[in-house]
């Protein structure tokens, strides 16, 4: 049986590994959109992995895939945009 108590972490639990999994997200609203990408509640976790494998950072490294996100998008916006595009087609 599952207490209030429980349930009250596992929340919490999944509140901060959504945060902590899509951190750098708020700031990238505009890239998204011009690489016509929805980001819904049940494709961020998609989303995030197609990213940090395009900027190469070890999976649910926010900080870092954020810092390395920046870093591309100041060097090449349309790069990335088409990099992303391109990957978000090639999912399956």
């Amino acid at each position: 049986m599952v207490n209030s108590e429980s349930l009250k972490l596992q929340k919490v639990i999944l509140y901060f590994e959504e945060y902590a999994m899509t951190c750098y997200f708020r700031h990238l609203q505009e890239i998204f959109k011009k690489a016509g990408i929805e980001v819904t509640k049940e494709n961020r976790q998609e989303l995030d992995k197609i990213i940090h494998k395009i900027v190469s950072t070890k999976y649910k490294d926010c900080p870092a895939t954020g810092r390395e996100v920046k870093k591309r998008i100041a060097q090449d916006e349309a790069g990335f945009v088409a990099e992303l595009k391109a990957a978000w087609k090639k999912r399956g």
